[in-house]
């Protein structure tokens, strides 16, 4: 039986931690696909974890098993978890990893992974993600029924981010993800504007910074220009032609970001 098990941690590849928990899966389920989707999210960091596997997701067939290890808590109160949704799999820790991606899904079961059956034989307080999360995701891609794995919760841990207020004909949101590249990330996103500003132009304030110019694609501004423009993900992006924006401009996620209205028409 093929499968696809995906891989988001923050362990990097320098150890062999993303290795082992390969190994395992491969053991397991020696057909199956696994893809990485990032090994880079920075340490402990589970709301760009969160962010990095929302817009990959998405993409992949259905029956898919996502798997994230971002888990600053591994070996304490949270709780390992695998939510079922009409399209895919999810497994990891109940940290909020999984919050933005689930917000784009219906979900069907939250289990709480309980059954010694599906870990290995010695688990390691520090290393879930090889001894619980990936023999788990192997066996998944199997098809062993996902009741078979714990017991079903109703509830599961929530990250702290609301929809960006509108007031006064302003959006107010934030900073949420800083790519790569230094590319500020907002959590206000192309729909959003379009229902508030509709034909008007607008600007955009962060860092006490105002930024008027917005263009389809990071070619149509100059080296160095400050502009906004909305990225793959959809959202509103603040950027510094073949710069940093981040350093540039000395922001940093969770800045607030309004956005208003300018007099100027589209």
């Amino acid at each position: 039986m093929a499968g696809i098990i995906t891989l988001l941690t923050d362990f990097g590849t320098e150890d062999s931690y993303v290795g082992a928990m390969k190994g395992i899966i491969l053991s397991l389920h020696p057909g199956v696909t696994i893809v990485d989707i990032s090994h880079n999210v920075p340490p402990q960091d589970v709301t760009s974890g969160s962010f990095v596997l929302s817009h990959a997701a998405p993409f992949f067939p259905k029956g898919t098993v996502h798997m994230a290890v971002v888990d600053p808590g591994v070996g304490g109160k949270r709780k390992p978890i695998l939510i079922e949704t009409e399209k895919y799999f999810f497994v990891g820790p109940d940290n909020g990893i999984f919050d933005m991606a689930l917000q784009r899904e219906k979900v069907k079961q939250i289990i709480l992974l309980t059954n010694k059956k599906y870990f290995l034989g010695y688990v390691s307080p520090t290393f879930h993600g090889r001894d619980k999360f990936a023999p788990v995701s192997a066996y998944l891609s199997l098809g062993v029924d996902p009741s078979l794995f714990g017991k079903r919760t109703q509830s599961i841990n929530k990250l702290e981010f609301k929809q960006p207020p509108i007031h006064n004909g302003k959006i107010t949101g934030q900073i949420i993800h800083i790519d790569r590249f230094g590319n500020l990330i907002t959590n206000i996103d192309e729909g959003l504007l379009r229902r508030v500003f509709k034909n008007k132009a607008f600007q955009t304030e962060v860092g006490h910074i105002i930024i008027k110019k917005l263009v389809p694609s990071y070619a149509y501004a100059k080296d160095g220009d400050v502009a906004c423009l909305i990225g793959g993900c959809g959202l509103l992006e603040i950027a510094v032609k073949n710069k940093s924006a981040s350093k540039a401009l000395m922001i940093t996620r969770g800045t607030p970001v309004e956005v208003s209205a300018r007099d100027k028409t589209l």
